[in-house]
């Protein structure tokens, strides 16, 4: 637990009061007290501010800042500001720019500049991380360390390239193996020197962003250009340990964002924080889900949630507010999925460049009469009253959502077998299906413990990592229920295909053998027709996108294709394996027999439902100490009502006892606790 020196939910968030000038950091203070702020996030872009040339420091600004906050009663998580480097570097040192996929050498600006393989940039970096934890590390106002700030991006420097070849060296050890693994004998690839390898981008290999020829050296470099970034910050980290052993360390990472394994950087990370933005229109089914995966990261640890808006964000084509009501309630569907911390980005809003119209605490009008800052106030009253009391929960989900970034980058890369087939759309639609109805699920990785679940389900496990299949087998043979889909276990960690009949090293626990793999057209679709009702599943339903072609080889027919020439063909099967059981779907379905079918495998594996409630009600449950705590979320404007049980509850922000039907208001929260 990250609470110990302050022990509650986190309450604040960025601020730059280097943008403002002194008579400002006063009228600052005295609305953080009127909104109940307690954490401010501080220097994550001051980096030429403290270093204004190669030999000179000037920390002063810095020491009397976190001296005001901390008298004023509010604590500091204190950033290292590498994540954009000062003009001067990038004059003295042109190196430390990044180079883009079009092979053009970027000038001083923006941000995410800066070339992760750098000697010149790591030095600089682990230099200021290093005097900024000599300097504050026993300084009563420290409650986390936060390095750089949102890491992402490609380089394709020659730096780079160097720092590629050495690694796939220590992945390989020879060219031989490397040439193996890449398939090089196709197109004349061949490599007979380290030095003939060049990044993959548009002057090699690679166009339209995950266009290429050749996918074994497209993944690997994804996965070097995610190493890269880590090395840069596990540099900072180690410089900051030599200092400072026992205060939390971490970096704001972006839910599902595409370039990094966030299961790899996890291990080397204290505490996860993420930064929460969804769109007006992003469906709430997903941002619950990214929370749950930032809660996996770390196998069930609470999370920190770094940032979100109180109002608007500023980068998209239509930045809409957020409507009364729901920065409230998308803070506490924060808190309900594992955050022990609500901060926002930002506290008073900056007046230029491109973060000015986005939304603050503390709004360009500069006083407390807003209805953002009403909304802020309120929220930091109910987590003060709330204390302590959930700090550290956890969830008790039966059910893991398997997820993978190698899977992903491998499937994105993929030259077939269509180009609409989306990996984080086909997660989603099974983990929605268990949202609508209330049951809860746990986003893993490949290197969880499977044992801790009931049911694990791997939409489009199109990659086979060394001793998954074996971990599947072990995990059915106990009794657990697996479920996977069409286009799982194809290739193997280097994107080579399994010979010997898909879905390769899965084929013997699933009971199948897929011959043909069919696109379908946007327009097309077939039918999943199932051979008799099941629980919730009878009748017909449409499914699109792909259609495995299987055969069965032990597995029970539960469903067949209902059109086109493999009409009669299994499209979704189960596999008796040991005590349990295997299930193959072979395309993609509609909701609604994804809600049935897993609402008969969690009846099967007694798993209930957290509450019975319509459409637009979100429960989760938190558990610690022999205490659950339901939350109840309405994400519609008008009220709705849900049924809890005959168990009597205590509303823990009314304090009102509630048992049987509760009425939740419109984007209305209630914190249900009980005995677990």
């Amino acid at each position: 637990m990250i609470n110990e020196q302050l022990p509650k939910i986190w309450y604040g968030g960025d601020y730059n009061p280097e943008q403002w000038e002194a008579p400002v950091w006063a009228e600052d203070e005295r609305m953080f007290k009127l909104a109940g702020i307690d954490v401010a996030t501080i220097n994550v872009f001051n980096w030429a501010l403290i270093q204004p040339s190669e030999e000179v420091y000037d920390f002063s600004h810095l020491d009397a800042l976190i001296d005001r906050l901390y008298k004023n009663g509010t604590y500091v998580i204190l950033a290292t500001s590498t994540g954009a480097h000062p003009a001067w570097m990038a004059r003295r040192y042109p190196e430390v720019t990044r180079v883009d996929e079009k092979g053009r050498k970027r000038k001083f600006g923006g941000r995410h500049n800066s070339n992760p393989n750098s000697p010149v940039y790591r030095d600089f970096a682990a230099k200021l991380a290093g005097k900024l934890a000599e300097r504050y590390k026993d300084h009563p106002a420290l409650l986390c360390w936060h390095i750089s700030n949102e890491y992402g991006g490609h380089d394709y420097s020659e730096e780079s390239a160097a720092a590629f070849r050495v690694w796939l060296k220590e992945r390989y050890g020879s060219l031989d193996a490397l040439n193996k693994a890449w398939n090089t004998r196709f197109w004349s690839h061949t490599f007979y020197d380290w030095d003939e390898i060049v990044l993959p981008n548009e002057l090699s290999e690679e166009w339209d962003g995950n266009r290429t020829n050749f996918q074994g050296i497209s993944l690997d470099y994804r996965r070097f250009m995610s190493d890269s970034l880590l090395e840069c910050y596990l540099i900072e980290y180690a410089a900051i340990k030599e200092h400072s052993t026992n205060i939390p360390i971490t970096t704001n990472l972006m839910g599902f964002y595409p370039g990094l394994d966030y299961f790899k950087w996890a291990k080397h990370m204290d505490v996860i924080s993420w930064d929460n933005y969804p769109a007006l229109d992003t469906p709430v089914s997903f941002t619950a889900m990214t929370h749950d995966l930032m809660r996996g990261l770390k196998h069930g640890q609470p999370f920190m949630l770094m940032e979100q808006t109180p109002s608007q964000q500023n980068w998209m084509p239509y930045n809409s507010v957020k409507r009364p009501g729901v920065m409230r309630l998308w803070s506490y569907q924060a808190v309900a999925r594992g955050a022990d911390t609500v901060l926002f980005f930002q506290l008073r809003r900056s007046i230029g460049a491109c973060e000015k119209y986005h939304g603050a605490v503390i709004e360009h009008v500069g006083h407390e009469h807003t209805r953002v800052f009403r909304e802020c106030a309120e929220l930091g009253r109910e987590l003060e009253q709330l204390g302590d009391t959930l700090l550290d929960a956890r969830s008790a989900a039966e059910i893991g959502v398997l997820y993978d970034w190698d899977n992903r980058w491998a499937l994105e890369l993929s030259s077939g077998p269509t180009v609409a087939l989306d990996y984080m759309k086909e997660v989603h639609k099974y983990y929605d299906a268990l949202y609508q109805q209330n049951i809860e699920a746990d986003l893993i990785g490949v290197e969880e413990d499977l044992t801790k679940y009931k049911i694990v389900i791997a939409p489009v496990l199109y990659m086979i990592k060394p001793g998954f299949a074996e971990k599947v087998e072990a995990f059915v043979q106990a009794g657990g229920t697996f479920v996977t889909t069409f286009f799982s276990g194809i290739v193997n960690e280097n994107d080579l295909v399994t010979v010997g009949g898909y879905p390769g090293e899965l084929r013997k626990v699933l009971g199948i053998w897929a011959e043909e793999i069919d696109a379908l057209l946007p327009e097309m679709s077939n039918e999943i027709v199932m051979n008799k009702q099941w629980g919730e599943l009878g009748g017909a339903y449409k499914c699109n996108l792909l259609c495995d072609l299987i055969h069965s080889e032990g597995a029970e027919v539960l469903a067949q294709y209902g059109s086109d020439f493999y009409k009669g063909m299994p499209v979704l099967t189960v596999n008796s394996f040991g005590e349990g059981k295997a299930y193959y779907v072979a395309s993609s379905p509609e909701q609604a027999f994804l809600q049935g079918f897993l609402a008969n495998l969690s009846e099967e594996n007694g798993i209930k439902p957290l509450v019975r409630a319509p459409h637009g009600i979100e429960s989760v449950q938190r558990v610690k100490d022999g205490m659950s705590f339901l939350f109840l979320l309405n994400h519609h404007e008008g009220e709705l009502t849900a049924e809890i049980g005959a168990d009597e509850r205590t509303d823990l922000l009314t304090g009102e006892t509630h048992s049987g039907s509760v009425t939740i208001p419109g984007r209305g929260v209630m914190i249900l606790s009980g005995k677990n």
